[in-house]
């Protein structure tokens, strides 16, 4: 057993933080006793063709300030996921249901159990962003 106890990991990008990521964080803890979150860096995110509204770092300090959140590391490839199951010894990695069957987090099977929670209905940073893209917030 890690010092930590059960150890839970889950990647992502967590621009525009909202109650969709809040729940999945939740949810993502309660499977264990030490949540680890590794967030999309912003080269990362460049390479897989995504730009964030906020930067790595403040997207680091955001997450840090969530009281489900054990630690956050950065997430700089997809081939570094086994190395942190590894460097971290994580019990269970948890990703979001649109990942499943993504063999970047099928593969880590062989070293930890993955679970796949559903979405919170109704909101996503990628809504935001639209939503917010299509109304003035102007006022004239």
């Amino acid at each position: 057993m890690n010092k930590h106890g059960k150890v839970v990991l889950t990647y992502g990008t967590y621009d525009l933080i909202h109650i969709g990521h809040i729940k999945l964080l939740k949810r993502a803890k309660e499977l264990g006793d030490y949540l680890i979150v590794a967030v999309s860096t912003d080269e990362f995110n460049a390479i897989k063709g995504k730009q964030s509204y906020i930067s790595y770092e403040d997207r680091k300090y955001i997450l840090e300030s969530i009281k489900y959140v054990d630690l956050v590391i950065p997430e700089n490839c997809w081939e570094q996921k086994i190395e942190d199951v590894l460097k971290y010894n994580v019990d269970v990695v948890v990703m979001g249901s649109d990942w499943e069957n993504n063999p970047n987090f099928e593969a880590l099977r062989e070293y930890c159990d993955v679970t796949y929670l559903s979405r919170t209905e109704g909101i996503s940073t990628t809504k935001i962003k639209t939503d917010l893209g299509a109304k003035k917030l102007i006022k004239k």
